[in-house]
């Protein structure tokens, strides 16, 4: 396939919700979802060149958006003199993920999540949340089946015991590996 068959507006067509919820699950906030998302995209058109086949696309922009995310979040953990308030408008306005539980155990396993190391947090999301299979993961995340499997297990042992007994939120990510 030659770079002139690949088309941005296609990828976007196709992977614009993966890239979406992995942004989602990975910051915990609408806002910087979004941001997450558009620089995805836009980085992927500026490197739509070093895409080999359409076949593979779904595991370059997923391992763009990972590295946008970390990116992101570094870049904020810098500018953290912002007030308090900021902070705290995020955590009042209910996910869609809340709404649909109609519980607080989503809340709890999305602050266990915002805890993990930023490589748990994407296996977590990655492998149990979007169930992308352990080779896909290894991919976007450029690391070994092996590692994929090792640091699932041990971000599930965390997330179960900073979840404590909200069976609900456990057996919510328990189900989906």
């Amino acid at each position: 396939m030659s770079h002139q068959d690949l088309d941005i507006e296609e990828i976007y067509n196709l992977y614009y919700k993966d890239v979406y919820h992995f942004a989602i699950y990975y910051t915990n906030n609408k806002h910087e979802a979004e941001d997450i998302t558009q620089e995805t995209f836009i980085k992927a058109m500026k490197n739509l060149n070093s895409l080999q086949s359409l076949e593979k696309a779904k595991v370059w922009i997923l391992t763009i958006a990972k590295n946008t995310a970390i990116d992101y979040k570094r870049k904020m953990r810098r500018i953290s003199f912002f007030p308090a308030f900021f902070k705290e408008e995020r955590l009042s306005a209910p996910s869609p993920e809340e709404r649909m539980l109609g519980q607080d155990s989503w809340k709890y396993v999305q602050k266990a999540l915002l805890k993990l190391k930023p490589q748990y947090r994407s296996i977590l999301i990655l492998r149990g949340i979007k169930e992308y299979s352990t080779q896909e993961t290894a991919e976007i995340l450029g690391i070994t089946e092996e590692k994929v499997r090792m640091n699932y297990h041990r971000a599930k042992t965390y997330l179960k015991r900073e979840v404590g007994s909200l069976e609900e939120g456990w057996e919510m990510i328990n189900e989906r590996k």
